[in-house]
């Protein structure tokens, strides 16, 4: 996460919203009260309504389905035009967790809070995606290291990683643990893929 917040108070103007998300290209803002406790998240998505509403009168369909776009229209500071209760991770929260948070809840970036609310940083999808700039070699280190030496403990499986991608070779008794070192080697941050080239003794890898 970026432990640097560009955050703003429930008064903070509708201007000044707009000019700190282009000043640090940011499509977010966390609203903070008391001693930085997150109360909501002011979102482009959250401005926009007052320039869809800006010169056309809503029809009535449009007040009776999007009465909040609507107050947030006419709102003036970040307490009114907010979304609350805030989408939030805590700091123990997996990348692949806050990936899931951010595609079901359909946001850009997360507030980090501890288990008072208070908050500690923030999570964004450049963040998320920055783990695939792991070189093959520590990916490489890593799978062996954590999955390899631990399932596969005689030297039998090789590793090999190519873009990302990493394909376990060798040969192995017990097929029953091709299933498990899969799953385990994905969940290396970065691996782009697992690819699965383990022979019975005796047998030719694929």
């Amino acid at each position: 996460m970026t432990h640097t917040v560009i955050a703003v108070g429930r008064e903070a103007p509708f201007k000044e919203i707009v000019a700190l998300m282009e000043q640090w290209k940011i499509s977010a803002l966390p609203v903070l009260a008391g001693e930085g406790r997150v109360i909501g998240v002011v979102s482009e998505a959250d401005l926009l309504p007052k320039e869809e509403f800006r010169d056309s009168d809503p029809t009535h369909l449009d007040q009776r389905r999007r009465l909040s776009d609507l107050a947030k229209a006419g709102g003036v500071s970040a307490g009114e035009v907010m979304s609350t209760p805030a989408v939030t991770v805590h700091p123990d929260t997996t990348l692949p967790q806050a990936a899931r948070v951010m595609a079901l809840r359909h946001v850009k970036r997360l507030p980090v809070t501890d288990d008072h609310g208070l908050l500690q940083g923030v999570v964004s999808r450049s963040d998320l995606l920055k783990v695939f700039l792991r070189t093959d070699g520590e990916l490489a280190e890593e799978v062996n290291r954590t999955v390899v030496a631990v399932l596969f403990p005689d030297g039998a499986v090789t590793v090999a990683v190519e873009e990302g991608v990493v394909t376990l070779g060798g040969a192995i008794r017990d097929r029953s643990l091709v299933p498990v070192a899969a799953r385990l080697a994905r969940a290396v941050e970065g691996v782009v893929d697992v690819r699965v080239d383990l022979a019975e003794p005796g047998e030719k890898p694929r």
